[in-house]
């Protein structure tokens, strides 16, 4: 495999190795991704996270164990494990898809390879563009918020939501970050400030609870979120609270951008009603790290995703374009691909 040099991944010959994400924001370790079965376990527990980032991810995994040799009806039951083990972001369904069809036409180690590596580099093309058309939405001196976490750690280039941040900062135009806390797993607390602070971008950190207030006070003047899965209407699975957000932005007369690689649009699912949306385990509701603060026993619902309409989106920023929202809800992605 070639040499890769990334934010989260990391490669060079027969190893692979992935950031493990639950560890940040103070330490830094990382973990051997070379095998799929273990690949699985990263990405159920959340050490690889991140829809684009996920798919690419379990692909490289799956090349690496074909390096070493594993046969083919070992690398397809790694694909189909790996296929299944989150629901909701279609990326990694895209991505197994598209190396099962590499062994479905008789490739082998080297065509699996060439692949997963395609895949790799064309997220890091997506992100280039895609902070690119993001970036040309924003104004100097802008406040923007975002949700969660969608940068170098959720993809394999700079980022969706936070590539365009990125890139606005880079360009000069002074924007100030508002970072959601993100509950009940702080992906923007530990992630998106930690990123944002790597690249110096001014953030300051509020809870999730805290956006109607800084809304009702003028303080956001436009959001930028990612996506897990974006359905052929335009309606869009993201990390819990993004809904809130989009609500609390309407209202409010804010800009709302969802920002995301064409590997997230999902054309075959009709509606965010056919979305998908993984439930995760009580136990991240009731505490965290070992310490719990609600009763013992206490029921949890616990959605790791919410669905926003596209009635809600300004417009949807992909590598292949900016979609308004209007144009959205009429079925323009179905135009775009």
């Amino acid at each position: 495999m070639k040499r890769i040099d990334g934010v989260a991944l990391r490669a060079e010959g027969k190893r692979f190795e992935v950031l493990d994400q639950t560890r940040l924001p103070d330490v830094e370790v990382w973990l051997d991704g070379t095998a799929p079965e273990a690949m699985v376990g990263h990405i159920r527990r959340l050490s690889v996270r991140g829809a684009p980032l996920i798919g690419v991810a379990a692909a490289l995994s799956v090349a690496s164990a074909a390096e070493r040799g594993d046969g083919e009806a070992s690398l397809r039951t790694s694909i189909a494990r790996l296929r299944e083990a989150r629901p909701t972001a279609v990326n990694l369904a895209w991505a197994m898809d598209r190396l099962r069809a590499v062994l479905e036409a008789g490739g082998g180690a080297a065509e699996l390879v060439r692949e997963a590596e395609a895949i790799h580099d064309e997220d890091v093309a997506a992100c280039d563009r895609i902070g690119e058309l993001g970036a040309d939405l924003v104004q100097r001196g802008e406040q923007i918020l975002t949700h969660c976490n969608a940068g170098a750690l959720a993809t394999a280039g700079i980022g969706s939501a936070l590539g365009v941040i990125h890139r606005a900062h880079a360009r000069g135009l002074d924007v100030q970050v508002w970072v959601d806390e993100t509950r009940p797993l702080l992906q923007g607390a530990r992630l998106t400030a930690w990123e944002l602070g790597r690249l110096g971008v001014p953030y300051t950190l509020v809870t999730d609870g805290m956006a109607g207030t800084l809304f009702r006070a003028g303080k956001v003047t436009r959001v930028l979120v990612g996506a897990d899965r974006i359905a052929r209407n335009g309606d869009f699975a993201n990390k819990i609270g993004t809904y809130t957000v989009a609500v609390l932005a309407r209202a409010h007369g804010v800009p709302f951008h969802p920002v995301a690689p064409w590997s997230t649009v999902d054309l075959n699912c009709p509606s965010g009603e056919a979305i998908p949306v993984e439930q995760r385990a009580a136990d991240e509701v009731l505490g965290a790290k070992g310490v719990r603060w609600a009763p013992a026993g206490a029921r949890v619902f616990n959605p790791a995703f919410d669905v926003t309409p596209a009635s809600l989106v300004t417009s949807l920023v992909t590598e292949r374009g900016v979609v308004e929202g209007a144009w959205l809800s009429a079925g323009g992605l179905a135009r775009l691909a």
